[in-house]
């Protein structure tokens, strides 16, 4: 993983380096300035889709893992704008595009799909069965006040729930 960051920051670097030397270190910023600007106009503008794609496949009754997906690679996408540099810039704005984004959605969860079940563990276990065997007591006829049966009797507690 640490390589894989490595490469990456020598890329950025590069990309950044390449572009200063074809059109300006200032035009540079202003490009990077404008692709924050854009990608995130874009990022907010589908997130709201993803959200509203969300809840209209939860009224549906249908289950929204491809929405709630779409919508993870929005946020991923995002935050990829805003990392400083072209390549993630790039990469962030593929992400926000919904015709690239559904073939990573696709390819995330076939991948997803071949690890998931084989690798369950903990709460995510399907194997997993808790049995809880209790018993519902009342206590309505219990008098709680002791030997002083002076006053209006008490009023009427909630069953005690004892386990064994």
């Amino acid at each position: 993983m640490a390589a894989i960051f490595l490469l990456w920051v020598i890329a950025e670097i590069a990309a950044i380096w390449a572009v200063a030397s074809l059109v300006g270190f200032l035009a540079t910023l202003g490009l990077l300035l404008a692709g924050a600007l854009v990608g995130s106009w874009l990022a907010r503008r589908e997130g709201g889709k993803a959200a509203r794609a969300v809840m209209d496949t939860a009224r549906a009754g249908r289950s929204p893992h491809n929405e709630v997906t779409d919508g993870m690679l929005i946020g991923l996408g995002g935050v990829l704008i805003f990392v400083p540099g072209f390549v993630s810039d790039v990469a962030g704005l593929l992400l926000l595009l919904p015709p690239t984004r559904a073939l990573v959605r696709r390819s995330w969860l076939r991948r997803l799909e071949r690890r998931g079940p084989a690798q369950a563990r903990g709460f995510a276990s399907r194997n997993r069965v808790i049995v809880v065997d209790s018993e519902v007591v009342s206590d309505q006829g219990r008098d709680t006040r002791g030997d002083d049966r002076r006053g209006p009797p008490d009023p009427p507690q909630r069953p005690i729930i004892e386990s064994e």
